[in-house]
């Protein structure tokens, strides 16, 4: 399927806009040069709109659209717990981690465990980040958006994968985070946009009258694909397994991601001051519950259209993640250039996004510890050159790292679960525990591998999702006992949570309790 001339005028017109944009927004003052803050944190200056915007547009990428979307191909609804339970997660990190966040007035994740835990423990996780960020999350929104260009124009997925990068790469250098997190308004509209159009035109096409009678068609028809708790026998179960996907290790994911990954939070760190954060944050986890609409749906409405003939089922067949870009190539012609134009924004928000936390962490927590004493601007030029190579050693990877899997979304997910327990653990335990240590925090982090491995080894069928659960509950158990059996923090590296206020404003207050009772009832329906 090829894009025709308005198809190209569309994307052409969103590219053009979006470019202008971030050149804009990224002007200083005559005279003026770029500062660290300025670069790395949009100058402590990001309203609540513009943060709960760029968090949907960073997070909402082709490990969403093409992954969650393969996934209601495969699996169903189910799928969508890892957006829904993401947004109650957001609400408790806005109250609770936000405040003591901002008060310590850090740029990085690992510049807190540096104050909490000392040198030896930011210099392991800002290694690690950093190899994560490049080697898995670069990899996977490449690879994935890569897939869907292909699967529309033919280009090959490398060629659409240095496309991609490369726009990414034009837009959001120059700029740093302020030029990311401005122009992800515009991203965002034109995700829900692309994404609902793809949805509707999906429903519009089943055997029934209109949209709204496909969805009900739909839902008749494959009752097991709208179905939020799995039962034993499901053959995705090892996935999502049941009840544990509410009471397990799915918690450890989101609190690692959205708690306490650079990428996202550093949104809120750039907020103007806590409230705008939080707004923000609250924000954010109302526009969670709208994305199972836009990617999850089109993937169960897949199967039917598949069936019907109006879908590739031989491209599908063994490959989910190409239902997305399959569904793009049976849009007509100007709705194609839409999704596509969103499928755009979501893979180069994404990878902008991420750039500019690798270059982050890179710069301030390892570069600068290196040579501290060299001037604003050199540091800003290290984070660009940082950047620049991320994208290129990601290129590199992608193809040989992803290209032999079924599913990326959940292959990233089961890879991040090694890691997670324990990142979730020294910042909880950083937080709440003034007696954890550095000896405490190590055997957190360096133990979620191990007894990671140990597990699966021992029970290779057991879900990734209980054994987080297993590696957490245990993790933070051992942690506590080695920071009691040696030597104590220095009182003044602990968290005085006394000083600190966790009050929030009306707005947050509301917009928190409408996500809930939405939250609610969808799983009361889809139970």
């Amino acid at each position: 399927m090829t894009l025709e001339t308005i198809d190209i005028v569309i994307i052409a017109g969103y590219a053009i806009a979006l470019l202008g944009i971030a050149l804009l927004v990224s002007r200083e003052p005559k005279g003026y040069e770029k500062n660290t803050e300025d670069y790395f944190l949009a100058g402590r200056a990001l309203p609540w709109w513009a943060i709960g915007a760029s968090l949907i547009a960073s997070n909402i990428s082709a490990e969403q659209i093409i992954g969650q979307s393969g996934q209601g191909f495969a699996v169903g609804m189910a799928i969508a717990a890892y957006e829904w339970q993401a947004a109650i997660v957001l609400i408790i990190v806005a109250k609770y981690f936000l405040p003591i966040f901002l008060k310590r007035k850090i740029y990085t994740m690992p510049q807190f465990l540096q104050q909490r835990y000392g040198d030896g423990v930011k210099n392991l996780m800002s290694v690690f980040w950093v190899a994560l960020y490049t080697a898995v999350n670069l990899t996977t929104v490449l690879w994935l958006g890569g897939l869907a260009v292909d699967t529309l124009t033919g280009w090959g997925v490398l060629p659409a994968m240095a496309a991609l990068a490369g726009f990414a790469v034009l837009y959001s250098l120059y700029g740093g985070l302020k030029a990311v997190a401005l122009t992800d308004i515009i991203q965002v509209v034109i995700l829900i946009l692309g994404g609902f159009a793809i949805t509707w035109f999906a429903l519009d096409a089943l055997p029934a009258e209109g949209a709204i009678g496909g969805l009900g068609f739909l839902m008749q028809e494959m009752p097991g694909h709208f179905e939020m708790i799995l039962d034993s026998d499901h053959p995705a179960y090892s996935d999502l397994p049941g009840i544990w996907t509410l009471l397990g290790g799915l918690w450890v994911l989101h609190f690692s991601y959205w708690g306490f990954n650079q990428y996202i939070v550093q949104r809120a760190l750039g907020a103007e001051n806590l409230q705008e954060a939080q707004k923000g944050l609250a924000f954010a986890a109302f526009l969670k519950l709208l994305v199972p609409f836009i990617v999850v749906i089109p993937g169960i409405a897949a199967v039917i259209l598949a069936q019907q003939g109006d879908l590739n089922a031989a491209a599908l067949s063994g490959a989910s993640d190409r239902t997305y870009g399959e569904l793009m190539g049976f849009a007509p012609a100007g709705l194609r250039g839409l999704v596509f134009a969103a499928l755009i924004a979501a893979v180069v928000s994404s990878l902008a996004s991420m750039m500019n936390s690798i270059s982050t962490i890179f710069t301030m927590d390892l570069y600068k510890s290196w040579k501290p004493s060299e001037p604003e601007q050199h540091y800003v030029t290290v984070g660009r050159i940082t950047a620049f190579a991320a994208m290129g050693i990601a290129l590199i990877l992608a193809r040989p790292f992803l290209g032999g899997f079924e599913s990326a979304f959940q292959t990233v997910q089961e890879y991040t679960g090694y890691i997670a327990p324990g990142v979730v653990i020294v910042f909880l335990l950083g937080f709440f525990d003034k007696k954890a240590n550095t000896a405490g925090a190590y055997t957190a982090l360096i133990g979620s591998v191990g007894l990671n491995l140990i597990v699966n080894a021992l029970f290779p069928s057991m879900p990734f999702v209980v054994r987080i659960w297993i590696v957490f509950v245990v993790g933070i158990v051992v942690a506590m006992t080695v920071s009691r059996l040696t030597t104590a923090p220095d009182e003044e590296s602990t968290v005085n949570l006394g000083n600190l206020a966790f009050g929030t404003s009306a707005l947050f207050n509301m917009l928190a309790m409408i996500t809930i009772v939405i939250l609610v009832g969808l799983y009361v329906l889809l139970w």
